[in-house]
């Protein structure tokens, strides 16, 4: 009875991850005015109603939609990265040529090939986040460089140490609490509102990089 729970638990856990990089793969993949990016601490959550702090520093408001699903980030290293990996890479173009990643997400196995592409990117001005299966990755003593593909196109992305690289985890809605740090992609109403059915949450210390 006990190890029914445990597994039940633990299902129901792996598929909140996986609804919720279902949602985010295909956020990367829309387009502009269709999605807003929500990055930073929570502040309150009422019933429906989270209220966050944003990056910029202002208050936000999402409403979040019946049976809405969180997931966690745990921490990973340039070392998990190895070729067959989907992964999602934030990066930015480097005055030598080729791009440097601000960070990794490596992505479950079932969800290969979902939202693939590169596209526009609001992490930091000028960033893309290509979501690519890795070809090959060499090290270096400066870091690696990873080769992803998507769509019959080839891109070579250096990851330099110290970038943030992390995989998703099971969470539960009591992981968003005040302090918390999230990552939310919401769908903008006609009247300017927010709503969201998924989002990200930084737990034991690793916040969402993406």
């Amino acid at each position: 009875m006990q190890f029914s729970k445990v597994s039940k638990h633990l299902a129901t856990g792996v598929a909140g991850v996986l609804l919720t990089v279902s949602a985010l793969t295909a956020a990367f993949a829309a387009g502009p005015g269709e999605q807003v990016r929500v990055r930073g601490t929570v502040v309150s959550i009422s019933g429906d109603r989270l209220q966050v702090n944003s990056r910029e520093g202002k208050p936000v408001t999402v409403t979040l939609k019946a049976d809405w699903k969180v997931s966690a980030v745990a921490k990973a290293s340039i070392g998990d990265i190895k070729p067959g990996d989907f992964v999602g890479i934030a990066s930015l173009p480097k005055s030598e040529g080729g791009d440097g990643a601000l960070e990794v997400l490596i992505l479950p196995p079932q969800l290969k090939g979902m939202g693939e592409g590169s596209y526009g990117w609001d992490l930091k001005p000028n960033s893309t986040m290509t979501n690519a299966t890795v070809a090959d990755a060499v090290k270096s003593v400066s870091g690696s460089t990873v080769t992803v593909n998507y769509h019959g196109h080839e891109k070579k992305i250096s990851i330099p140490d110290g970038t943030p690289v992390v995989t998703l985890a099971p969470a539960t809605p009591e992981d968003v609490k005040p302090g918390a740090v999230v990552f939310v992609s919401a769908a903008k109403g006609a009247d300017g509102s927010l709503s969201a059915a998924q989002l990200i949450v930084g737990k034991n210390g690793v916040v969402p990089p993406m």
